[in-house]
């Protein structure tokens, strides 16, 4: 406890206001567009069947990207590989698997590791917004284990393929809203048994171990042609959020929803981040759309990144493994 509230005390002294005005000029921005094709390429996509994942999914497809999409939902998934064959003449496999379940994070990041074909750009997309405390099969937090441990366990378990390939791209969707963890992460309590559970803190602390376990994988993945960047997506309409109840429902339907941007503007960015040329070697940056910025302070943190990583280890049964 003492050490965090040294870590706090630290981050307030570190803020600058100077950031947060340029994040509010970045958000009315529009992204750089990426004129290029991909034509023959294969792109991971995760929770492609609504919002940001379906329109990203049909932009590559649009480029001539083949697609292997990671959903939950399998009726919605043949529907997607339907449509994009259909129309845009390219291949859409997907895998169904529930991305808050470590047991399904596990297998379907082995069979994509044991793909003989490269995987040319990994867009990490799936997420979940929740008002409630919810816990998974295995007794974590669901927003923890959705936005952050789905992400860092497919990027472990595929840094060898990757690597072997001389050359890939990973975008994790990450948020401006990690700054709402301004205090910091408590490693002791990353489930949130000891502290009051809110939708927002819950949020920004899994945002901010995102971008935390993004500064570590840079450093293992320097020199190998592989590169990790995180991407803020905008102020887009999605369906996050679904899970609650229909107060917060129709809050968002009847407000929130009201003032936000077409998830197109999200798709742009990252077609730009993955394949634009100018983005080659840019590694560990965070991004609002196309827009480089620099994160909050916890979020940069150097000395909890690798706390965060090895207890990340011990959470998945990861440290079992090598490296």
């Amino acid at each position: 406890m003492a050490f965090m509230r040294n870590k706090t005390k630290q981050y307030i002294r570190e803020y600058k206001w100077s950031n947060v005005f340029a994040m509010i000029r970045n958000n009315l921005k529009d992204p750089k567009v990426c004129p290029d094709d991909f034509a023959g390429r294969l792109v991971v996509i995760t929770g492609a069947t609504s919002g940001i994942g379906r329109v990203t999914a049909l932009k590559f497809a649009s480029k001539g990207a083949n697609l292997l999409c990671i959903n939950r939902n399998p009726e919605k998934s043949e529907n997607l590989r339907r449509e994009i064959e259909s129309e845009f003449g390219v291949k859409c496999d997907y895998k169904i698997a529930d991305l808050s379940s470590l047991k399904d994070i596990f297998r379907v990041s082995n069979e994509l590791a044991q793909l003989k074909m490269p995987i040319d750009v990994i867009i990490h997309n799936a997420g979940v917004y929740l008002t409630k405390r919810e816990l998974t099969p295995e007794g974590h937090d669901k927003v923890f284990v959705v936005h952050y441990l789905s992400s860092f366990i497919m990027n472990y378990l595929l840094k060898d393929k990757l690597k072997t390939q001389n050359q890939a791209r990973i975008i994790m969707v990450g948020s401006e809203g990690h700054r709402f963890a301004a205090w910091g992460l408590r490693l002791d309590d990353l489930n949130w048994e000891k502290r009051s559970y809110s939708g927002l803190k819950s949020y920004g602390s899994a945002k901010t171990a995102q971008l935390l376990s993004m500064l570590v994988f840079d450093e293992h993945l320097k020199n190998t042609g592989v590169t990790i960047n995180t991407m803020h997506p905008g102020a887009v309409k999605t369906e996050t959020g679904q899970e609650n109840g229909p107060v917060y429902k129709w809050f968002k339907r009847n407000f929130f929803d009201k003032t936000l941007k077409s998830p197109n503007i999200s798709a742009e960015a990252l077609y730009y981040l993955g394949v634009s040329k100018e983005m080659d070697n840019v590694s560990g940056k965070f991004f609002n759309l196309t827009t480089e910025e620099e994160p909050a302070p916890p979020a940069l943190d150097r000395e909890v990144a690798p706390m965060l990583w090895n207890e990340t280890l011990k959470i998945t049964g990861l440290d079992k493994l090598t490296w």
